[in-house]
């Protein structure tokens, strides 16, 4: 039980050390090393270097090209960059009612079976009989009432990288962007899957347009620390049944 314990208390003491690591300083940004979005710009696609070596007059204006002056500059190779559009405005209301209500009675008497119920009455207590060996009654009623009201805006614009283009010529992309304001990091992630015609001329696509779309737009830092129940409570509210 006491290495229960001593362990138990270790694991929430690590726990604890990440809250820990700014306190007193601003937390930390994520590093951009190693991340999907800079491995796949320092190794983008063979097609851009199958493309620079195919040019062959570099200071005519219409030779053709992404780089040219009217080539299409949209984003479609594993490394390249283009903007998203996050413009959430949404509004649900729902509201149901049900009622149920349910009544029932069943009576079994036998006041004459071959004269057994008189001989045996005459061994029961006093007050009792057999004429009217059963009786049930049952009655049940149930109601209940729910109703959710919810609303959404959210407003955003970030720079996502293609990570991999898929076989099929879907673009997989991942974005990042982390801006901090005194001691508070706000984090906003977006991946997904998109298909390049769904790319603007502008470079840009709207988040209804990516396919298992996952967008999350947080922070950490000391005001997110405060709105956190400590890991204590947390455990707690997991483990207790009351």
């Amino acid at each position: 039980m006491m290495r229960a314990l001593l362990l138990g208390s270790v694991c929430l003491l690590l726990a604890g050390c990440d809250r820990a690591k700014h306190i007193g300083r601003p937390p930390a940004f994520t590093a951009v090393e190693d991340s999907p979005e800079e491995a796949a710009m320092r190794n983008p696609d063979l097609s851009n270097t199958v493309e620079r070596s195919l040019r062959s007059d570099r200071a005519s204006l219409w030779r053709r090209g992404r780089h040219s002056l009217l080539g299409d500059r949209r984003a479609m190779r594993r490394g390249d960059i283009l903007t998203v559009v996050i413009e959430i405005d949404e509004e649900a209301e729902i509201s149901n009612s049900t009622s149920r209500s349910r009544q029932g009675s069943e009576s079994l008497g036998v006041p004459q079976l071959f004269g057994l119920p008189q001989r045996i009455d005459e061994d029961l207590p006093d007050g009792a009989s057999m004429g009217e060996a059963v009786s049930i009654n049952s009655s049940s009623e149930a109601g209940g009432d729910g109703s959710v009201s919810r609303r959404e805006e959210l407003t955003l614009r970030v720079a996502a990288t293609i990570t991999r283009v898929l076989p099929n010529g879907v673009l997989e992309i991942s974005g990042a962007q982390e801006v901090r304001v005194n001691f508070e990091m706000r984090e906003l992630l977006v991946s997904g899957f998109v298909r390049p015609a769904d790319i603007s001329r502008r470079n840009e696509i709207t988040y209804d347009k990516i396919a298992a779309a996952r967008i999350s737009y947080g922070g950490r830092g000391q005001i997110s620390d405060m709105q956190q129940p400590r890991l204590g409570q947390q455990v707690l509210d997991a483990i207790l049944p009351f």
